[in-house]
């Protein structure tokens, strides 16, 4: 049987095999970039990492809004190419992507009045309110909680927390209809707690419909301020607002005494 130098016709030349201390020069090598690259990801999906680009990305949108001003809205109006069932949407839209960035819904309720009316401002408004809060509630759930958990170690904390877990729904509708409360806050308070997202949804879009309702009309009559409706609406706003005041005033004075 002819071997590979009879067969070639000549001398055959093997290829050079990789030294053993080539072998171990590669393996730590490889390995080392794989300890790296593991390292880098445990970094950047801490629980501190994900909270600090929370608060990177909630400082960008809040400096977009105060470059973009969208208290105009009040005195321009909407775009002209924008009109019927779209532009409702897309002020829903734009509202809830305004409260993540903590505009002011006030404000918001008042525009949605008086560029849509009553009832189709109405509809946006809490549209948008719903939209807002999800969209900070899964923010804060998943950027914030893992780290921000840990520190609910006061005893207010850990009441606030487990009411919030435990009775969610209860909770937050009643947070929603207390004037007063922040709504951004409450929004990632919830989002911390171990409430549920769908009571959480549910809660905000039905304890957000009387005040919401009493800005929007607001909005919508503010034209004429002398009507009935304009009259009840300011009432509406007002009243609740005092009272919340005055009992936010008696418990600060009872922890006091405490």
């Amino acid at each position: 049987m002819l071997d590979a130098t009879n067969r070639s016709g000549g001398t055959a030349t093997a290829p050079p095999r990789a030294s053993a201390a080539q072998l171990t020069a590669v393996v730590p090598a490889a390995v080392s970039s794989a300890g790296l690259t593991a390292r880098c990801a445990r970094f950047l999906l801490s629980p501190w990492s994900r909270l600090s680009l929370l608060v990177v990305l909630l400082a960008s949108a809040a400096s977009t809004m105060l470059l973009l001003e969208p208290q105009n809205l009040l005195t321009d109006g909407l775009p002209p190419q924008l009109g019927g069932a779209a532009a409702v949407v897309a002020y829903a839209v734009a509202y809830g992507v305004c409260t993540v960035a903590f505009v002011p819904r006030p404000i918001l309720n008042l525009a949605a009045g008086a560029l849509f009316g009553s009832q189709w401002g109405l509809g946006a408004a809490l549209g948008g309110t719903v939209l807002g809060a999800g969209l900070a509630f899964c923010l804060g759930r998943a950027l914030g909680q893992d780290a921000l958990r840990p520190l609910l170690r006061g005893r207010w904390l850990k009441a606030a927390d487990n009411q919030l877990s435990r009775h969610g729904f209860r909770s937050m509708l009643a947070a929603r209809l207390f004037p007063g409360v922040p709504f951004a806050a409450s929004n990632y308070c919830a989002a911390v707690s171990r409430m549920g997202l769908l009571s959480f949804l549910l809660a905000t879009g039905l304890g957000s419909v009387p005040n919401t309702a009493a800005y929007v009309v607001a909005g919508a009559r503010a034209s004429t301020p002398t009507s009935p409706a304009f009259l009840i609406a300011l009432a509406c706003i007002t009243v609740p607002g005092l009272l919340g005041a005055v009992v936010a005033w008696r418990k600060r004075h009872r922890l006091r005494a405490r």
